[in-house]
This record gives structure tokens, C-alpha cells and sequence, in this order.
């Protein structure tokens, strides 16, 4: 398999890293295609190990430390309300987390992509936990039709210390715990429900009434990373691995808490 393709494999998940990175597809695909422009001018930044995707990550990363737009809410352009106003946060620690976390690098690949040793990676993803641990308890609403997919997700939440409201099977389901009085402070959606509903469709019925962070579950997320139309910017895979799920709740609720941090303070 050529070069090309290798990175063409790689991209989907170049591109998860990156919205999850940034809390917007606006952004994170900003940032991808500032990479490739980086490797169609300069191809010998690949190769230089035998793991193209990590070159590919650390070629990504080059660009996203290099720019100033990752440290500044008002020049990213908003996507979902709550996901995409980034506040003054702490960018390595949350690379390292994420890498680790997320896209399941090795701490030896990660200290690679980041340009640290072992130890520092470590390090940085303590910090990140600490960070993103700190004050985010909440209450989760699941939109999920395969009940062992909803008990594993339901133990893993109250597991990370949040308390889960309901759930939802079908989009109607997930409108009327929200419509008796039980508002979450973030929404787990399976893509495909049970009656054929979508979660998609679900999900948008709950934000024409509130506004949380949403983290869309799918089997193939590799549907919902092109590019091409407006789409979720935390996404999880199935199936999932529990440090996957944590990391992307943590994420998405760090960057609710970044934005309310700064209402307030401009308040």
C-alpha cells in the first residue's frame, strides 16, 4: 500500500482527533486540511518512522501548536452551541490524553507525535486528568436501542461519577424524558434506534429546547468524517473501549465548562 493511501486510511480518525481536539468540525477540518497542504508541499515529513500514522498525527500536531486559533474561542466558527467556544484551557495535556485515550497510541508513539519522552506523556496525561475530572459530574441522558450497549454505558458513566436520567430507545422516548422535566447536561446517541428512528433526528428535537454537548455512538464513524456536510464533532466507535467513552465525555464537558467559565467572566 502506497503512502497516499496509507494517510487516505488514517484520515477518518486524523479527523475525530481533531474535532474532539477543537470541539468543531469547522475547526478540526481546518486543521486537517492545513496538514495535507503540509505534506502535498513537503512529502519527505512522512517516513521518517515505519508508523505512518503517527507521522501523519505529528505532522497535525506541528500545525495545531504553530496556529493560534487552538487558544481562541472567537476566530472558530460554531457548529453545535456549547461544543465549539474553546476557553483558555491547557492544549498538551490534552493532546497527550486524547492520543492516548482516544486513538490508543502508545505512550512511546505519543511522546513521538508531541515531540516528548515517555515520562513527560505520562505526565501530560495525569495533568489532562486532573483538568478534566475536576467539578464535571452531570447528568447524561442515553439514547441507545441495544439494551447490553445501554447497561455498559450506564455502568460506565455513574463508574466516572455522573447520574444517568434515562434510557431512550427511540427518538420519541428520548423526547419525552426530556420533556418530563429531565434535562441532562450531555446526551450519549446511538445513530440507528430501534424503530428506525435516527438519534441524529432525536438529538436535534432535544436542542431546539436546550443546549448540552452531544456524543454520537455509531459503528461506522467513518460515515460521519468526511467532511462533507455538517456533522457531530465527538463521535465514538463501536465498539467502544471504556477509556474511549471517558475521554470524549470528558472532553465534551470540559469545553461546556470552558464556555460557561467565559460567559461568566464577560458577564
Amino acid at each position: 500500500m502506497s503512502t497516499a493511501q496509507l494517510v487516505v486510511q488514517h484520515l477518518p480518525y486524523l479527523r475525530r482527533y481533531a474535532r474532539a481536539l477543537t470541539g468543531s468540525q469547522v475547526a478540526g477540518d481546518a486543521y486537517v486540511a492545513a496538514t495535507l497542504e503540509t505534506l502535498v508541499n513537503e512529502p519527505e515529513t512522512l517516513g521518517r518512522s515505519t508508523n505512518v500514522k503517527a507521522d501523519l498525527f505529528r505532522v497535525f500536531t506541528r500545525i495545531w501548536n504553530s496556529l493560534s486559533v487552538n487558544g481562541h474561542s472567537d476566530q472558530v466558527q460554531h457548529d453545535l452551541p456549547a461544543e465549539v467556544r474553546l476557553g483558555q484551557i491547557t492544549p498538551l495535556p490534552r493532546q497527550a490524553f486524547l492520543l492516548s485515550c482516544l486513538e490508543g497510541f502508545s505512550e512511546e508513539d505519543a511522546g513521538v507525535i508531541l515531540d516528548v519522552d515517555v515520562a513527560k506523556v505520562r505526565d501530560l496525561v495525569d495533568e489532562a486528568g486532573r483538568e478534566l475530572a475536576a467539578d464535571m459530574a452531570t447528568e447524561i441522558l442515553i439514547i441507545e436501542d441495544e439494551p447490553l450497549i445501554a447497561m455498559d454505558l450506564e455502568a460506565l458513566v455513574e463508574g466516572l461519577g455522573h447520574n444517568v436520567i434515562g434510557v431512550a430507545r427511540t427518538r420519541s422516548e428520548a423526547v419525552k424524558i426530556a420533556s418530563d422535566g429531565k434535562r441532562p447536561g450531555l446526551i450519549l446517541a446511538d445513530i440507528q434506534l430501534a424503530d428506525g428512528s435516527s438519534g441524529l433526528d432525536a438529538v436535534n428535537d432535544l436542542l431546539k429546547t436546550f443546549e448540552v454537548p452531544v456524543i454520537f455512538i455509531t459503528a461506522y464513524p467513518e460515515r460521519f468524517l468526511t467532511g462533507e456536510r455538517p456533522e457531530p464533532a465527538f463521535l465514538i466507535a463501536k465498539p467502544f473501549q471504556p477509556a474511549n467513552v471517558s475521554a470524549v465525555i470528558s472532553q465534551a464537558l470540559f469545553f461546556q465548562q470552558s464556555a460557561r467559565r467565559r460567559e461568566a467572566r464577560s458577564a
